[in-house]
């Protein structure tokens, strides 16, 4: 979707005339609502610098310019794009991001990110270059014209307010690789900006390049697909076993047949934790996305979202695969049948509101039916640790039939976590008061789970294993605040635990792929980093929202975190009802330490802030037959 569209000549006219910025909100308040009033002054501001930067009788009159291009299935939207051919004929397109910046600041420790001022607050974005390159990328794998037509993309920034320091943080050594890619120009170099259009568009096109992209046919590209399957391919770490591959070619059939006839069909699957949810899922995507069909990858948390693009770049820049991994919230204004297929995992965290304020929207597994064809939802109702988590079964089949789909239920039986021991599982939910069980006296199957009387000596256990293959790491309850400032300071202690030696962060800013950063074995991770993810090992602190009193489990929410969200609301809902308010909470609560204690894959060491509660753990393990473990 393109906003603006014009060749140089009239883009220039429309300038000098004063009706540039009318023709541009009157065609975005047609085509997307009410614009901003600082996107008019953006507007207002860069256009009159772009004029400035065009008027230069070298640079054809009819090169197409194109103002606010929207790319397909993103919520992108490409500042200023100019087209023509090149000195060979070949259709070429400049694509420009335009700042309004003044200052600028380096982030350490993090991929292409810069701090600076919007909107008169201080907030951590995309490095411009990167912002630019990315979107190139974006149309270079998805846009089928360009591949077959071979068009060259050339993307830059330019950040005409912005006056060059000495030394200067954008150009740092650490986004050079962005730079290399994207140039980045600055106040002063609108002479630079107009030799770097000249090098490239040499000849006229009459918006033809335009055109091109924007009745582009929207498929992977080959390089894309060859990327993927070749990570996938001959990885364990992906290889589907017993009914998991049962229920993949399920979803795959489910999929292929929406793609054909157009129908919208719905998979739900439930699966306990370790029964390789998301290794299916990963495979649906690799395998869909080869079939050409635009799919892509859904959780609410962010660093399974990370950790997975990471492992599934393979020899590509990881961002280049990123569009492959969204947000439960992307999906608010997608037209109906818009992807081919969406996979959400972990959706039994889906929230019914989106946005940070929980402001946009109407339901997120609406929106997500709504925007596919063929829907995958992967849930454990059990993994519900959210005051705002609304994943249920139930939940997801009314909108089924809101939408008119065809459903189908399928479950994981196949225990792959925790050495396939179903028992553990149901041990651990006799234990923690979820549910009474069969397994009251143990479980039968070889799974180190021992009980820890220090923290220090928790962490001595998980760092030691973690010398092995950077598979295990430390969690806990979120009952200790996240310091603002300790975000980006190893040295800055968010947990302390009376009457021990033992202090730790949370993890840091800078490691959004926590659970496989080698330098995050000394942090520690809450729920919220850890779901939807596995380790070998996982050394778990109980914190004093969970204790053991007069023969039971109890759970107190008045311990958790201020910082922690998850409970947001449940004060309020105390004073109107409080048996309600501890019955969500309880539930929370033990949900959390339920998943907490069965992210490892051989084994769970666990410490607890509560002595009764450790002395109780102990006393259950003592009632079936102590192993030994290697």
């Amino acid at each position: 979707m393109i906003i603006y569209e014009s060749t140089k000549q009239d883009f220039l006219n429309d300038v000098e005339a004063g009706d540039i910025n009318k023709k541009i909100e009157e065609k975005y308040l047609a085509l997307i609502g009410r614009p901003h009033e600082s996107m008019k002054r953006s507007w207002n501001n860069s256009m009159s610098f772009m004029y400035i930067a065009l008027n230069d009788i070298s640079i054809p009159q009819t090169s197409g310019v194109s103002i606010e291009f929207k790319i397909p299935y993103t919520t992108c939207k490409i500042d200023f794009l100019l087209s023509g051919k090149d000195k060979f004929q070949k259709n070429v397109l400049i694509i420009i991001e335009l700042k309004q910046w003044q200052e600028v600041q380096k982030v350490e420790g993090q991929e292409a990110q810069v701090k600076t001022m919007m909107q008169g607050r201080q907030v951590q974005t995309n490095h411009p270059s990167y912002q630019a390159w990315s979107y190139s990328s974006l149309i270079e794998d998805y846009n089928e014209s360009v591949q077959i037509k071979k068009i060259e993309l050339y993307p830059c920034a330019y950040l005409h307010n912005y006056e060059r320091k000495n030394p200067e943080p954008l150009v740092d050594s650490s986004y050079q690789y962005y730079v290399s890619k994207a140039p980045i120009f600055m106040k002063g170099d609108i002479s630079k900006l107009r030799d770097f259009i000249k090098r490239y568009v040499k000849y006229g096109d009459n918006k033809e390049t335009l055109y091109i992209i924007e009745n582009g046919k929207i498929k992977p590209s080959k390089s894309l697909q060859d990327s993927l399957s070749n990570m996938l391919n001959g990885n364990p770490e992906f290889t589907l076993i017993d009914d998991q591959k049962v229920v993949y070619e399920k979803a795959l059939s489910i999929a292929r047949k929406s793609h054909s006839d157009g129908k919208k069909r719905v998979l739900i699957v439930e699966g306990g934790p370790g029964t390789g949810k998301t290794v299916i899922a990963m495979n649906l995507l690799v395998q869909l996305t080869n079939e050409d069909l635009v799919c892509q990858y859904v959780t609410k948390n962010s660093t399974p979202r990370n950790v997975y693009s990471f492992k599934l770049s393979g020899n590509l820049k990881k961002t280049r695969i990123d569009n492959l991994f969204k947000g439960s919230g992307s999906y608010v204004n997608s037209k109906n049948n818009e992807f081919g297929a969406l996979i959400a995992d972990e959706a039994h965290r889906l929230n019914e509101k989106s946005g940070m304020f929980k402001n946009k929207g109407e339901n997120q597994i609406k929106e997500i039916i709504h925007a596919a064809k063929a829907s995958i939802f992967f849930i454990d109702e059990n993994q519900r640790v959210d005051i705002h988590d609304i994943g249920r079964v139930e939940e997801i089949q009314k909108f089924v039939k809101n939408e008119h789909a065809e459903v189908d239920v399928v479950k994981i039986e196949s225990q792959f976590r925790c050495n396939g021991s179903d028992g553990y599982l149901a041990w651990l939910d006799d234990v923690l008061g979820i549910r009474e069980t069969a397994n009251f006296d143990g479980f039968d199957m070889r799974y180190d789970v021992r009980v820890i009387d220090d923290p220090e000596e928790l962490r001595k256990f998980i760092e030691d294993k973690n010398k092995t293959n950077n598979k295990s790491r430390l969690v806990a309850g979120y009952c200790w605040n996240w310091i603002g400032e300790s975000k980006n300071r190893p040295d800055m202690f968010d947990i302390s635990i009376p009457g021990t030696n033992f202090k730790a962060s949370w993890n840091l800013a800078n490691t959004l792929t926590w659970a496989i950063d080698p330098r995050s074995i000394k942090e520690v991770g809450c729920i919220h980093t850890c779901q939807g993810l596995e380790f070998e090992y996982v050394g778990v602190i109980f914190g004093e929202d969970m204790r053991y009193e007069q023969g039971k489990i109890i759970t107190d929410y008045t311990k958790r975190a201020k910082t922690d969200q998850s409970l947001k609301g449940i004060k309020r809902i105390a004073k109107e009802n409080p048996d309600k308010a501890n019955k969500i909470a309880d539930e929370i609560i033990k949900n959390t330490y339920r998943t907490l204690m069965t992210r490892g894959q051989k084994g769970c060491y666990v410490y607890c802030c509560d002595k009764n509660l450790s002395r109780y753990i102990q006393e259950r393990l003592n009632k079936f037959h102590t192993r030994d473990y290697n």
